[in-house]
């Protein structure tokens, strides 16, 4: 499941802070997690409702005060219900020229030799005061917040590693990989291609699979048909368009895959709930 081509390319943070926050609700574009991965690893804490959850093939249903944990370089994305979260999207490296024990310990993390776990409930309130330490930091950005936050990781991490938190992996088996290859050729499509005109067809040839089985196996890894994940995926640049620049939106429906400005306002509502014209003059 590591290192896949299906990559997010945004950096994250400074050159000399690469850690980046991003608070995040439901008029927010990005709001929906759609599938993707970065060398970078990260932690999304859930503020209020739900969040459906999945990293590479595990699924979770994660709660008001629950903390996700993922490595980076695995697949992952999700689908909130009426929930408000933040995330740190960090590189780990920055965290490893500290001291040789930082560095030795860190190493351990990044390999390929443990696991995290992926999912804290909010039970554990320790974990759950040093991460919104870590979190609010990163909010407030107040004169000397980069120590604080620098500080908190190596905390979280240690606590990670003195209770005994992860697993020790073995390789992904042969069956899992080819399975996660099948989903990243399809979403790559999807990724680079969805302003053209893609059929199911299109999908199912791209992960090597015939139709009706690339549709049975695509809904249990999204929970969304191809099509329904391909128009959701294009409201989603949609939004984030609209967020960004001052094209109309015609035009932004037009670069988004829809030839018919009407269906493209029914379809942003059916996803958003609202008109584009309306997701423009809410708040973020």
């Amino acid at each position: 499941m590591k290192y896949m081509n299906y990559r997010e390319e945004k950096k994250h943070g400074t050159f000399d802070f690469p850690m980046e926050f991003y608070h995040v609700g439901p008029t927010h574009p990005r709001y929906e997690m759609s599938y993707h991965w970065h060398i970078e690893h990260e932690i999304i804490r859930i503020l209020k409702g739900e969040f459906l959850m999945t990293i590479g093939e595990e699924e979770f249903l994660a709660q008001a005060g629950d903390i996700i944990f993922v490595k980076g370089g695995l697949l992952h994305g999700g689908i909130p219900k009426n929930c408000l979260y933040e995330c740190i999207v960090f590189n780990l490296d920055s965290l490893m020229t500290s001291s040789l024990a930082g560095e030795r310990l860190l190493k351990k993390i990044r390999s390929d030799s443990i696991l995290i776990f992926n999912h804290f409930s909010a039970c554990d309130t320790e974990l759950a005061h040093i991460t919104g330490r870590m979190f609010g930091q990163m909010k407030r950005r107040a004169e000397g917040h980069e120590l604080i936050v620098i500080g908190a990781f190596y905390e979280f991490f240690g606590y990670i590693l003195e209770h005994g938190y992860y697993a020790i992996t073995e390789d992904a088996s042969t069956k899992e990989g080819r399975r996660i290859e099948h989903l990243k050729k399809a979403l790559e499509l999807i990724e680079n291609s969805y302003p053209d005109c893609i059929t199911l067809d299109d999908l199912a040839r791209a992960a090597g699979m015939n139709a009706k089985y690339f549709c049975r196996y695509f809904r249990e890894m999204t929970h969304r048909t191809p099509i329904d994940y391909l128009n959701y995926y294009r409201i989603e640049q949609a939004c984030f368009q609209l967020a960004t620049s001052n094209s109309s939106v015609a035009d932004i429906g037009m670069s988004c895959g829809f030839n018919d400005v009407s269906y493209f306002i029914k379809t942003f509502k059916k996803y958003k709930g609202m008109t584009p014209k309306k997701y423009l003059s809410a708040p973020l």
